[in-house]
């Protein structure tokens, strides 16, 4: 099982959409510093995520998160 996950930073206004196999450890990473694009906005709360059949398919929507439709999408239904 594949999720699309989506954190919000504490202290400043910037959400992550990501994919990964195993939430927990992922989040770790993102709170820990290890994800370079994260880093600068750690700590995190977890939002949401979202399971999915396999990578791909988790892959294809955390892409459509990240367009102008998903992230108005992510504003209006879950922050």
């Amino acid at each position: 099982m594949w999720y699309v996950y989506i954190i919000k930073s504490v202290m400043y206004k910037y959400k992550y959409v990501g994919t990964t196999n195993d939430l927990n450890r992922r989040i770790k990473e993102h709170n820990d510093g290890i994800c370079k694009a994260s880093n600068p906005y750690k700590p995190f709360k977890f939002i949401a995520y979202i399971a999915a059949e396999d990578k791909k398919k988790a892959i294809g929507l955390e892409k459509y998160l990240k367009t102008g439709s998903g992230t108005s999408f992510i504003r209006r239904h879950l922050l």
